[in-house]
């Protein structure tokens, strides 16, 4: 019998995504300007590294991508992203609260088209993924999550 392959991967691939809310209540998004989730606003994270503690990639990639350092809070939730067929991902999320240790922004151009401090009464005008609106509803649950704008996950 063949073996039929869905995935690009043979692995899941893991990643870490920090939802880092400030003192004023609001929360950092990045509209990316790469694959997945290209031209889409989505928190700063990405992917652990073989041999990396998780919490170690979530610093390294908040820094990497927007120039931040930050104080871990603790685990909101993991999140399961299949997209089969064309795309070909299988990642697995975890999401982590957080908080600046100061807010001054130096997005990395080659991944970040622009980042925002967005107040949660704002977030409906931003175009962002299932996951993201998922953790964003348990981040901020005076929001109805109907009032996100729904994407198709890339």
């Amino acid at each position: 019998m063949t073996k039929v392959r869905l995935y690009k991967k043979e692995h899941i691939v893991t990643s870490v995504v920090a939802v880092i809310v400030d003192e004023e209540g609001r929360v950092l998004l990045t509209r990316r300007n790469i694959a997945p989730f290209q031209d889409l606003w989505v928190m700063p994270g990405g992917k652990i590294d073989l041999g990396e503690k998780i919490l170690d990639a979530l610093k390294r990639e908040v820094h990497e991508e927007v120039g931040l350092e930050i104080e871990i809070q603790g685990l909101i939730d993991v999140f399961e992203h299949l997209t089969p067929g064309e795309a070909n991902c299988h990642f697995v999320i975890l999401y982590y609260r957080c908080r600046p240790v100061f807010c001054d922004l130096h997005p990395n151009e080659d991944e970040v088209a622009e980042a925002a401090w967005v107040p949660a009464s704002e977030l409906m005008n931003y175009t962002l993924p299932a996951g993201a609106r998922f953790i964003l509803g348990k981040v901020f649950p005076e929001l109805s999550l109907c009032d996100l704008p729904v994407t198709v996950d890339a």
